[in-house]
């Protein structure tokens, strides 16, 4: 296992982070989401990306996989758990998110009844 890489990866997301919170959003939704007002009409197109990204990080991730299995890259073993656990913790983000939504609409539901 390489631990300079991690070690790269850690400051590298250490960074991004402190910048994300010194720089205001440039995107409007971004900002409306952040002072807790509701972004109408920017759920569903919210929903998707959060969706499609998981979807492509696990693309990402099985094909990592197979490329270390066939041994025709250079991928290393570190990245693809890497990339394997990238995916899984974003489908679990993705399914705790469904589980609320459906939990909502149930109580939405039994308040109507």
């Amino acid at each position: 296992m390489n631990v300079n890489r991690m070690q790269d990866l850690v400051t590298q997301m250490r960074a991004l982070a402190a910048e994300a919170s010194a720089r205001p959003p440039a995107d409007p939704s971004v900002a409306a989401l952040a002072s807790g007002a509701p972004a109408m009409g920017n759920f569903s197109a919210s929903l998707k990306s959060a969706l499609d990204g998981v979807n492509q990080q696990m693309k990402k991730a099985d094909s990592m996989q197979r490329q270390f299995s066939d041994g025709t890259s250079d991928v290393s073993l570190s990245d693809v758990m890497l990339a394997s656990q990238k995916a899984s913790l974003s489908f679990q983000a993705a399914l705790q998110v469904r589980n609320k939504l459906v939990s909502a609409y149930q109580d939405i539901m039994n308040i109507q009844a």
